[in-house]
């Protein structure tokens, strides 16, 4: 965790410090009582105390309080009694001073530390991490959030394998980061809880339309923002060549087709409003059908991805790239376009960011299998 990793500083960093202190005090006692620079060596454990753990601080907070004692009663005899005792007392205040100082941060730290490990722990029962496994297929790719540190925000996913097959859903909530994660919980839940129970996509989503209608109810009783949240659901029922597909968007953008080594953009089911808006338009929803081959496999995305922005303020080319890396298996494709992706914005997207890449697995893994894939996409 980033607190543990602050709190453990470099060995060296305390061994730097004394020595500095040391070749100070040197100096001081071997010129003239008109230079007095161990005055600024002040500084010393108050770094210690804002960068190693509380016995090092300690370590050169004595080391402090030994060395500039002894400068102050032996290296400057034009002081008076009164002078020399005002100076010690502000080298133990110092001392004791960054002692309380390390002492709080170490607290701090343990807290946040902690904090982190809960929200950590709530946020990874939110969204099941990557790679997921339904059915016949698994589901790699990445998600990062556009808040620094947080692990999921606006986007959520899930793949389910249900009695009415496999099914998959993508979504996008309106806004970013934490505040928009209430609204895409409540989507998500009921999803997961829908696609068990729903014989239709156009049930599922219904049912999505009403929990988020809830959410923006409650919001709106409470004075925040109520929010719309744009999905992809897809449903494949039977197998290989039996197999038969439907696609329902709520506002969401196309998802790719990688079919005999070329990538086809999809707008199935394109024309409804996103969750949260059906209301306006008073149109029911209705899904398409599609036909998959047993070798097809889809890239689903938010446009956190499509719209991130390179220095030049180009769009990210996903089409492109996806063109070039159809060869690859789907957890390395998962991290080159990662990667890819973080060097084209320079590490800086504006927006949640989410891929899935969906295959069809050649033969079922175990249990161990997927943990250990799980740990290699990570």
């Amino acid at each position: 965790m980033a607190a543990d990793r602050s709190t453990k500083s470099r060995p060296l960093a305390p061994v730097l410090l004394i020595l500095a202190i040391l070749v100070v005090t040197v100096l001081d006692s071997t010129t003239g009582p008109e230079l007095h620079i161990s005055a600024f060596m002040g500084i010393a454990p108050l770094y210690a105390a804002l960068r190693c753990p509380f016995r090092q601080t300690l370590l050169v907070a004595a080391v402090f309080v030994v060395c500039l004692t002894y400068v102050d009663i032996f290296t400057v005899p034009d002081w008076g009694p009164a002078s020399r005792v005002v100076g010690i007392f502000g080298v133990f205040l110092v001392a004791a001073f960054s002692l309380v100082l390390c002492r709080t941060r170490l607290q701090r730290e343990a807290l946040h530390a902690r904090t982190s490990l809960v929200a950590d722990t709530v946020q990874r029962a939110m969204l099941r991490e990557l790679p997921l496994s339904a059915g016949p297929v698994d589901a790699y790719g990445f998600y990062v959030s556009a808040e620094e540190g947080a692990r999921v925000g606006g986007d959520i996913y899930e793949a389910s394998d249900t009695p009415y097959g496999l099914r998959l859903m993508i979504g996008d909530v309106q806004g970013k980061g934490m505040p928009a994660i209430g609204a895409g919980l409540e989507v998500l839940v009921s999803f997961r809880e829908a696609a068990q129970h729903q014989e239709s996509l156009e049930s599922v989503a219904e049912r999505m339309e009403q929990a988020l209608a809830r959410y923006n109810t409650r919001s709106a009783e409470e004075g925040t923002d109520e929010r719309f949240v744009t999905a992809l659901l897809m449903e494949v029922r039977g197998t290989d060549g039996a197999a038969e597909g439907r696609v329902l968007s709520c506002g969401h953008i196309p998802y790719y087709l990688v079919r005999h080594g070329k990538v086809h953009e999809r707008r199935d089911g394109e024309g409804a409003l996103p969750l949260g808006l059906g209301a306006l338009s008073g149109e029911p929803r209705h899904s398409v059908r599609v036909h998959p081959e047993p070798d097809d496999w889809v890239v689903l995305c938010t446009d956190g991805v499509t719209e991130a922005r390179g220095k030049d303020g180009e769009f990210y080319p996903l089409a492109e790239r996806l063109a070039r890396w159809t060869h690859l298996e789907p957890a390395e494709l998962a991290r080159t376009l990662r990667a890819d992706l973080e060097s084209f914005t320079g590490g800086r997207l504006k927006d949640d960011a989410t891929v899935l890449v969906v295959r069809r697995r050649e033969h079922p893994a175990p249990d161990t299998q997927l943990s250990m894939a799980r740990a290699a996409a990570a």
